[in-house]
């Protein structure tokens, strides 16, 4: 399966071109994450972690798509909000990821909560049978950060 993802191309983080690309590519794998962006930070932080997920997760293929030169399709997928991840299940949209909220809400999300809001809706292999990890042993790997570390504030524990 391996080679066949790769040849399909999973393993690479490809932007698309236009709304016709979008429904090409989708057709082609089972499972397709798919980020509508444009050129601002918080579409730069959502990169950041699709890339290190494109390499550890080759059953998907990872997309992204100018949201602002894609009307159409945008407004197809009712897409309001930027960043917002489409997640293609057998070539329909199943679920989406709109902004930061289900990644609590700040910017300085882990790679691993993005993770395992994608493996929930049954978009990449992993959250199965896994543990959820405690957040006060929680190894985070923040786009700021750049590596493997906690910074000890538990505020976000706490309603």
């Amino acid at each position: 399966m391996r080679q066949q993802w790769l040849g399909q191309g999973h393993g690479e983080y490809q932007e698309i071109f236009n709304e016709k690309d979008f429904f090409a590519k989708v057709k082609t794998s089972d499972r397709v994450v798919c980020h509508f962006y444009r050129e601002n930070w918080p579409c730069k932080v959502m990169d950041k972690h699709l890339l290190v997920l494109t390499k550890q997760h080759l059953e998907t293929k990872f997309l992204k798509i100018n949201a602002e030169k894609s009307p159409f399709l945008t407004e197809r997928l009712k897409i309001f909000m930027l960043p917002t991840l489409a997640l293609v299940k057998k070539g329909k949209v199943e679920d989406y990821v709109v902004g930061f909220d289900e990644l609590g809400g700040t910017d300085d999300f882990s790679t691993e909560d993005l993770e395992d809001r994608l493996a929930k809706s049954g978009v990449i292999y992993g959250a199965e049978g896994r543990v959820a990890r405690p957040v006060a042993s929680q190894s985070k790997r923040s786009v700021r950060q750049g590596t493997s570390s906690y910074s000890g504030d538990n505020s976000d524990d706490e309603e």
